[in-house]
């Protein structure tokens, strides 16, 4: 068994495997340590790329996009290691990335998982939208980050250097106990991209575990490389897995209650889009409440089957709204929160 398995879940993403996978390669030489593509099913060169190039990288190919969730689960079924390092293939990753994680890990055996600081990589002075220094949500199951509050990206200037502990870790480079990661079930096959690691995250803190930010490491991200931000497709996956991890992971007296304004809320914002004319936008959130409905009996199920021995409210989600913290109150930093 390795130490620790780099995994890159690749979906026609040869350009990105030309750009970054040498230097991840270069700079992640380490023993014990390896760097793993599992192929989702591209249609592009990436298979002849990497057979022609990085013929000692081992590559899982899969027959078909599973998506973020499932690709996953598929791949690290075959990949035995104490640790697994979810890492997406738009990052640039420096020299010594590494070390600093395995360092904390082994030396906090309450942590499950951590990331390190995710920058922006077409501008490294500012943190990163998927993750920047730590992730959290709010009572309402909003995510917001250290470094991000909704739209608001901030500049790196030091101020988020010291580690924390965190709700959530970023799937963009998430790092994980195998066992533990099994232990919570793993991705949310359901979810198929999109929150899965929020929600991962949630399970195991339910669990007892704890889940860091450590600042110094850090790496460089593209973001929006599979699919860009602006998109009803990524908006549909958002709010409706959004919805289905309030349902599997929130305590039984607050359910209802959180359900109830999120569905409120949710449906102001579809108004709103349809008043602006984006009608695949408000086609997008109808379909995410739609499919979240039909799916509430598997969602019941799910809930029941989690396991929690630490199901108290945890210190990492805001009891705060951050839309009316952000959009009222002016507080545009993790640091006015």
């Amino acid at each position: 068994m390795q130490k620790v398995a780099v995994v890159i879940l690749n979906w026609n993403g040869e350009d990105f495997l030309k750009k970054f996978l040498p230097n991840i390669v270069n700079n992640t030489a380490i023993d014990g340590v390896d760097v793993i593509v599992a192929d989702n099913g591209s249609t592009d060169g990436s298979i002849s790329f990497l057979k022609e190039n990085f013929p000692l990288v081992r590559t899982i190919k899969l027959d078909k996009n599973y998506g973020f969730a499932s690709g996953y689960n598929l791949a690290l079924k075959q990949i035995e290691a104490e640790y697994y390092v979810l890492l997406n293939s738009d990052i640039d990753v420096p020299h010594g990335w590494l070390n600093p994680l395995i360092q904390f890990m082994d030396s906090t055996s309450n942590a499950a998982a951590c990331m390190p600081k995710i920058l922006d990589y077409n501008n490294p002075t500012q943190f990163e939208y998927a993750g920047a220094a730590g992730g959290f949500i709010d009572f309402l199951g909003y995510p917001f980050c250290r470094g991000r509050i909704l739209s608001n990206i901030e500049e790196d200037k030091g101020q988020y250097d010291k580690p924390l502990e965190i709700l959530w870790a970023s799937g963009a480079c998430l790092f994980i106990r195998s066992n533990v990661y099994w232990a919570a079930g793993g991705l949310d096959d359901d979810f198929f991209a999109h929150m899965e690691e929020i929600d991962l995250c949630w399970r195991i803190k339910n669990l007892g575990y704890s889940n860091w930010c450590i600042p110094n490491s850090k790496v460089y991200h593209v973001g929006g490389g599979t699919l860009p931000n602006n998109n009803p497709r990524k908006l549909y996956y958002n709010y409706r897995n959004s919805l289905f991890m309030l349902v599997k992971n929130l305590p039984r007296k607050k359910i209802f209650l959180t359900l109830f304004v999120r569905l409120i809320l949710d449906g102001l914002s579809a108004g709103a889009y349809l008043l602006k004319g984006k009608i695949g936008f408000f086609k997008a959130v109808v379909m995410a409440h739609t499919s979240f409905w039909r799916s509430i009996g598997t969602l019941r199920k799910k809930r029941k089957s989690i396991k929690k021995s630490n199901p108290k409210d945890s210190a990492q989600i805001l009891k705060k709204s951050i839309l009316i913290e952000f959009f009222l109150n002016k507080k545009k930093t993790y640091s006015e929160l």
